[in-house]
């Protein structure tokens, strides 16, 4: 039941950032009626933020927060780290939007090649280097006034499951705990 219009723009190649940048636009106006329970039943007021940042490495970094309803205590704030398919948008704006509706600040990225950020699509050329952004990206977030002061875990989900965990080892001190759904790991 697709427009041409959205057929043509999923049909592009979207091996780089701005090609998924335009799909993204173009589906923007689609998403909040799809017949799913994470769009259908979706919290409103939920505080929303969209950044594109230029780390130190020189890749534009797309980040994205949610943030309680005007007027509710924060908890605490919630990092994801996205699994290898995924993205810090589409799916998990519901789930953020109803951990954001629980009183907690959610906070994702999505990784050099993923989702809207710069690179080529689903390459890791390192994964201690993609950790490496995630943990520049989080550092920066956590600096933010509006989070200080807060506990802050990671919550991984899939290959996102190791890159909490190995952003979790690299800074022991910096997290107060780490969530992980179904997360790539091996029992060593």
């Amino acid at each position: 039941g697709a427009s041409e219009e959205l057929r043509a723009a999923a049909a592009q190649s979207l091996d780089w950032a701005p090609a998924r940048r335009r799909v993204r636009g173009a589906f923007a106006p689609v998403l909040p009626t799809l017949d799913h329970c994470l769009f259908k039943m979706a919290p409103k007021g939920i505080q929303m933020e969209e950044n594109f940042e230029t780390n130190s490495k020189g890749v534009e970094i797309f980040w994205k927060s949610w943030l309680p309803r005007e007027g509710t205590p924060t908890k605490a704030a919630l990092f994801f780290c996205h699994g290898y398919g995924d993205t810090c948008t589409f799916f998990f704006e519901g789930v953020a939007k109803r951990i954001a509706a629980a009183g907690y600040a959610v906070y994702a990225m999505d990784y050099p090649g993923f989702g809207l950020s710069y690179g080529l699509h689903g390459y890791i050329a390192s994964f201690d280097g993609m950790v490496d952004h995630v943990i520049e990206q989080y550092a920066r977030i956590r600096g933010r006034k509006d989070v200080q002061g807060l506990p802050h875990f990671l919550l991984g989900q899939s290959m996102g499951g190791a890159v909490a965990l190995k952003v979790h080892l690299k800074q022991p001190k910096e997290w107060d705990g780490v969530l992980l759904v179904a997360p790539m790991c091996k029992k060593m």
